[in-house]
């Protein structure tokens, strides 16, 4: 089983800067990680891709952050940071942290944090 903590979010200025930690504590064993990333849902919206990162450290982000955030993973594959600069009020939304990993080499599972609220207002 694969269990996600995310720490970081809260309320930040338009144009300011928040970062976002997802922890990933595996009990029992796993066949191999895929990849990390994180997804943001706002009201009324539908949950989106923000960034996701492999563990060959390959990234991908929509164009609406492009540019502005940043992924990243630490050495040991299970912690993932999200550096978002330049934020704007359409960023507000609960962030979610995704893992998506593999239990055998052909069944796949998806695993979700419990999301931190991001407020970018003024």
């Amino acid at each position: 089983q694969v269990q996600l903590v995310e720490s970081g979010g809260g309320l930040a200025q338009p144009g300011g800067s928040l970062r976002l930690s997802c922890s990933c504590a595996v009990s029992g064993t796993i066949f191999r990680l895929e990849s990390m990333g994180w997804y943001r849902q706002a009201p009324g919206k539908e949950r989106e891709l923000v960034a996701d990162i492999t563990g060959g450290d390959s990234t991908t982000y929509p164009d609406s952050v492009k540019g502005r955030f940043t992924i990243s993973m630490n050495n040991s594959k299970n912690t993932i940071y999200l550096q978002m600069n330049s934020l704007k009020p359409e960023d507000t939304a609960v962030y979610y942290c995704n893992a998506k990993y593999f239990v055998t080499p052909f069944r796949r599972n998806d695993q979700w944090g419990q999301g931190t609220q991001v407020t970018v207002s003024s």
